[in-house]
């Protein structure tokens, strides 16, 4: 498999530069807040955007260099580009979108996708899962030397975007071409990419593998982003352990040695809920109200204080929680990380 190789590249935006060097085999994923220039990235690939340095490579086939005015246009790139809004072309059917590119006819990738008795249809009367289908079908029709998708699944009710993550994933697998994907979603990143670029302002905070990003977060936006809860406050060294007053007066300890204001991050799936003081004196607790109830299949997030939980949703229903009631959120010291 051929690398995708970027290389200093540098894009001027509104309010900031995007500045990336990232090789990508397999599949990465950049992930970030909107406007942290993660699309441009794509464009700057694609050819649709031209960074003002840089270079970017596909193994030895160099598509940009500013230092050697090297500019390849969109149509002697081989990336195919699946957009967030899949732009299909509407007055076309699903086999002529797919065979614009005239590069290979579309039997192969209707039957691939699943959409054959779709071919006569034109989007409008496609679902979203549909569509996705298609403007994956008419970029891999292209037969590219790479694939940049950009936010593949944020058009997706929550239904269909887990029937088509897994689908994705089993592609993306099999592919043998580097995929570059831009997501703001932590979650779907940890489920189709291999390495996470965390890119922020035009800026990599932290690149690593999804486990790696949640085990040592670089800093507390990434703690945030992977989902863990942030716990500001005073710390000072007690023993052989660091103690962390809250602001709320809630004391809490940490294995991580710590001095002054810090922050803490603690992961939902790390915390234990239950309706009783815990009889383990070593636990952190918070005790408060439950503040909301989310169910996600047979998965629950309960916002506790200052703290969300994720237990099962038989947990819930076996301890009768409800918005409102009085609850302990406990959670050891060693799942507490000092960002």
């Amino acid at each position: 498999m051929a690398t995708l190789h970027i290389d200093h590249v540098t894009v001027p935006l509104r309010s900031f530069d995007l500045q990336l060097t990232l090789d990508v085999a397999g599949t990465v994923a950049l992930v970030g807040p909107s406007g942290a220039g993660k699309t441009t990235a794509l464009r700057a690939i694609a050819g649709l955007t031209t960074p003002s340095g840089g270079r970017i490579a596909v193994g030895d086939d160099v598509w940009f260099d500013a230092s050697s005015r090297i500019d390849l246009t969109p149509e002697r790139r081989r990336a195919g580009l699946v957009f967030q809004d899949y732009a299909l072309f509407p007055h076309m059917t699903v086999r002529q979108n797919i065979e614009y590119a005239r590069r290979h006819p579309a039997d192969e990738y209707l039957e691939r996708f699943g959409i054959s008795h779709l071919q006569d249809v034109r989007p409008a009367g496609l679902s979203g899962g549909e569509r996705q289908r298609v403007a994956l079908a008419r970029a891999l029709a292209r037969n590219p030397h790479v694939l940049l998708l950009d936010e593949p699944l944020a058009a997706l009710d929550t239904h269909t975007k887990a029937v088509v993550r897994a689908e994705l994933q089993d592609l993306l697998a099999g592919l043998g071409i580097p995929v570059l994907l831009v997501t703001h979603d932590f979650e779907d990143a940890a489920a189709l990419a291999e390495l996470v670029s965390v890119v922020v302002d035009g800026r990599e905070r932290q690149r690593g593998t999804p486990a790696e990003l949640v085990a040592r977060p670089a800093d507390a936006f990434v703690a945030s982003f992977t989902g863990a809860n942030l716990l500001h406050g005073e710390a000072e060294i007690v023993g052989a352990s660091t103690r962390v007053t809250l602001a709320n007066g809630t004391v809490v300890t940490t294995a991580d040695e710590a001095h002054g204001r810090v922050v803490l991050a603690v992961y939902p799936w790390d915390i234990t809920v239950a309706t009783t003081p815990p009889h383990d004196s070593a636990m952190n607790v918070v005790h408060a109200e439950v503040r909301s109830i989310t169910e996600i299949g047979n998965r629950a997030r309960l916002t506790i204080g200052a703290v969300t939980a994720e237990i099962t949703a038989e947990s819930v229903a076996r301890l009768g929680l409800r918005p409102g009631q009085l609850a302990y959120a406990t959670f050891k010291a060693t799942g507490t990380r000092v960002v």
